[in-house]
């Protein structure tokens, strides 16, 4: 009697395990999470392109095509009203996820005389100027007064691919949060500038599509973003601007081995760079998508929608920057005397996904270097 009374009261006091969460339950708060903030992107992008339409109707020529439109749209909803967080998860969301997948679907409209056109000596003459690129970079950030980490983050990052050759160079130079977040801030700045004004150069120079997509693939700082610059001047540019911007991409990982030989004295903690962050997934998946293409493996009646859904998920992307491009906070701060701040990217320029770093990269910006981030003087201490 009394060994059934404990049992029974063992049962209530035992409190009852937690039900699994499925796949479909976190897909599901996923969803909720992100549809915000993708929405809002959606209708911007829509309302571009709207624009953009009209604005053919009625002067019989886009000077401004949806990808700038959307923009300067999201930009100015920014400035005038400051999203809560409820749409920060899909604005993110938007401004990366889906101008990747549109690279991937990119992929499916780049053929083999595409390819063939470029040739051995083209790709060869891309690695040199990466070099160079990434010489001289480093050269005018210290001239403006950067340190030689982040000046060197600045350079690999404009010359490479981004935030992606930012995220790969920390560890293995010992950068600290703060000098990735700045190198972010500024490349993603340096970006939005040159995607909004080089269809402009390529129209004052009368460029066909193939060299204004050789000039895009390699001036443009990052894979989605030469897309967004090139759509502009068609198809052929598209194409030649991105696999030009590939072949600069493939520079990664030689720098990566040649950092990490000149840094052979970096904290213990730090780490290298993952395969992940040499070879980001967009461009296997684009390198996938030109193989299915030129395999015949994809069917003549769905390369152009393929290529409609890139085009539409990179003007949402657009937006989604726009949306994270905070004017007035640059403002103020250059009015309170960011001066230098500018340079790097950081307090003087436009700020870009606020506290999330810049182009919707959310990454634990302190993990970059092995060891926790660190303030002001005692950084000064630990600095080598």
């Amino acid at each position: 009697m009394k060994s059934a009374a404990s049992a029974a009261s063992a049962a209530v006091a035992t409190p009852p395990l937690p039900r699994p969460v499925g796949l479909a339950a976190r897909l599901g708060a996923f969803g909720r999470s992100v549809w915000p903030g993708l929405m809002m992107s959606l209708v911007v992008a829509l309302a571009a392109v709207g624009l953009g339409g009209l604005e053919r109707e009625a002067v019989g020529k886009v000077w401004l095509e949806p990808l700038v439109l959307a923009i300067l749209l999201g930009a100015g909803v920014r400035a005038a009203w400051t999203p809560d967080a409820r749409f920060s998860v899909g604005i993110d969301f938007s401004a990366k996820i889906l101008l990747e997948v549109a690279v991937v679907l990119l992929g499916a409209s780049v053929s083999a005389a595409t390819l063939s056109s470029l040739g051995l000596g083209f790709v060869a003459g891309v690695f040199a100027l990466v070099a160079a690129a990434i010489l001289a970079g480093f050269g005018i950030g210290r001239l403006l007064g950067l340190k030689p980490r982040m000046a060197l983050l600045a350079a690999c990052g404009n010359a490479i691919c981004g935030n992606s050759a930012i995220a790969a160079v920390a560890p293995v130079i010992d950068a600290d949060g703060e000098e990735v977040a700045a190198s972010i801030a500024f490349t993603a700045v340096l970006g939005v500038v040159v995607v909004l004004t080089l269809p402009l150069l390529g129209g004052l120079m009368s460029m066909s599509g193939l060299q204004y997509g050789a000039l895009a693939g390699l001036t443009v700082y990052a894979v989605p973003q030469v897309l967004a610059a090139a759509a502009p001047f068609g198809a052929v540019a598209t194409q030649t601007g991105t696999v030009v911007k590939l072949a600069r991409v493939l520079m990664l990982g030689p720098v990566i081995l040649a950092l990490s030989l000149m840094f052979r004295d970096r904290a213990a903690g730090a780490k290298g760079p993952g395969l992940h962050r040499l070879l980001p997934w967009f461009i296997v998946g684009f390198l996938a998508m030109i193989a299915l293409r030129n395999l015949d493996l994809i069917p003549q009646a769905g390369l152009e929608p393929m290529a409609a859904a890139s085009g539409l998920l990179t003007v949402a992307a657009m937006a989604a920057l726009g949306l994270q491009t905070d004017i007035r906070r640059g403002a103020r701060r250059r009015a309170s005397g960011g001066g230098r701040g500018a340079v790097a990217g950081g307090p003087g320029g436009a700020e870009l996904g606020a506290d999330r770093g810049a182009g919707g990269l959310a990454l634990p910006l302190s993990s970059f270097s092995g060891k926790p981030r660190l303030r002001g003087a005692d950084r000064g201490t630990q600095r080598r």
